[in-house]
């Protein structure tokens, strides 16, 4: 047992980093860099030898800006990478930044989050803040984070120091720089929560205290949701204006002009990443076990659900429209990461479109700027060369930025899952 004692945090001398960021993904990487170019000594940990490879060759996924952070951050010493969590201890802070995605059935996937977590409580030293930023259901930290490190003899709030606060990282968007994004923060204690701020206010210029770790956790769950509810509204009325035929982008763009009450969300063939398709069922999974019913947000997630399905559908249904059945017919999938400017493919809605056009019997390729190859089912696929193309149907999934329909033959048929290709011969709407 350890012996209670008061401290401050991050006081203790040993401590020859400022911040341990435990898992350098989507998330954590930028985070530790953005630590890094605010003048923090970083350790930057990773379960993967292979990720950390990648990060010290620079072949990884990062915005312009963070590439050049990378390159500075590999150029000195106050980046250190490495696979050993026990490692952290020597850290005044961690920041654990892990993925957590859903099972098959829709049910949270916790195994990395508490792998990481029971892994910085084991090597948790007095003085340290531990800040929890994956998003997960409400009352994690105090499951995986407080109970065990009290189990351990440490106080919270006078040994060591424990908050949440979501990350706000959105892959590919340049709009908003890390410093500038409000974090939230919600400790254990009062003393926790103002240990944690400190620490993220080292880089960020914007820190919102809440008044527990609780309140941060449902905050996170209800951004997302918010998010997924509207994806699936834009979706309902695409299809509803696409039967009435009106341009929904033209709709939205009006709607966009009242300046309050209202946000503009945009239709497509799906949601992916590990927020929009992952996150609600978080929610959902803990308030089924409390016999609380959200028809809401269930709706809205398996309209979400059944998306790509609707795809696959309308291209059988424009085929047939001009003679050809789907079997047999050559489709090209035009990008298949979850969203432009990025190499991101979790829970990208092209994966599933292309498995059930293949299942269908379609003969099916796919083009990305950004992603060479993929797998369905064991099937190795390769991006295609778009200028040597012959195929009855192009679906534009996810148009990677920077690309041309200059290659597109007059009468070419499309399918514009993306609403923004008006004006191009042969093209309808989703």
């Amino acid at each position: 047992m350890v012996s209670p004692h008061t401290v401050t945090a991050g006081q203790a001398s040993s401590f020859t980093h400022d911040v341990a960021i435990i898992g350098l993904g989507y998330v954590g990487l930028p985070t530790a860099l953005t630590f890094h170019a605010a003048g923090a000594r970083v350790l930057g940990v990773d379960v993967s030898e292979r990720r950390l490879d990648d990060i010290r060759a620079e072949r990884v996924d990062l915005l312009d800006s963070d590439r050049v952070r990378l390159t500075e951050a590999l150029s000195g010493d106050a980046l250190e990478l490495t696979a050993s969590v026990a490692a952290a201890s020597s850290a005044a802070a961690m920041v654990i930044c892990v993925p957590t995605p859903v099972t098959e059935e829709l049910s949270p996937d916790l195994r990395a989050l508490k792998g990481a977590c029971a892994a910085a409580v084991e090597h948790a030293v007095p003085g340290q803040v531990l800040i929890l930023t994956s998003t997960t259901y409400v009352g994690c930290t105090e499951d995986l984070l407080v109970r065990p490190l009290r189990e351990r003899g440490l106080e919270i709030g006078t040994d060591v120091f424990v908050a949440f606060s979501p990350e706000r990282i959105d892959p590919g968007n340049d709009r908003h720089a890390h410093e500038d994004v409000p974090r939230v923060v919600g400790g254990t204690t009062e003393r926790c929560t103002a240990a944690a701020s400190k620490v993220l206010s080292r880089y960020n210029r914007h820190i919102h205290e809440v008044s527990g770790s609780g309140v941060a956790e449902m905050s996170k769950l209800l951004e997302n949701t918010f998010r997924a509810v509207n994806i699936a509204m834009a979706n309902e009325f695409a299809n509803a204006s696409r039967q009435l035929g009106i341009d929904i982008m033209e709709v939205i763009d009006a709607a966009a002009t009242k300046p309050y009450g209202f946000m503009p969300f945009y239709p497509g063939p799906g949601a992916g990443g590990h927020c929009i398709p992952c996150d609600p069922h978080y929610l959902l999974w803990q308030m089924r076990k409390e016999r609380v019913v959200m028809n809401v947000v269930e709706n809205a997630m398996n309209d979400i659900a059944m998306r790509p399905g609707e795809v696959v559908h309308r291209v059988r249904e424009l085929l047939s429209d001009h003679g050809k059945g789907l079997r047999g017919a050559k489709v090209l999938v035009l990008g298949v990461a979850y969203k432009p400017g990025v190499e991101d493919i979790r829970e990208s809605p092209a994966l599933e479109i292309i498995e059930r056009l293949l299942d269908a019997g379609a003969d099916v390729s796919f083009h990305d700027q950004l992603i060479q190859e993929v797998t369905i089912r064991g099937r190795k696929m390769t991006s295609v060369d778009l200028e040597t193309v012959d195929v009855d149907l192009v679906l534009a999934h996810t148009p990677q930025r920077g690309g041309t329909s200059a290659w597109i033959k007059p009468g070419q048929l499309v399918l514009d899952a993306t609403y923004r290709m008006a004006g191009l011969a042969g093209r309808h709407a989703l």
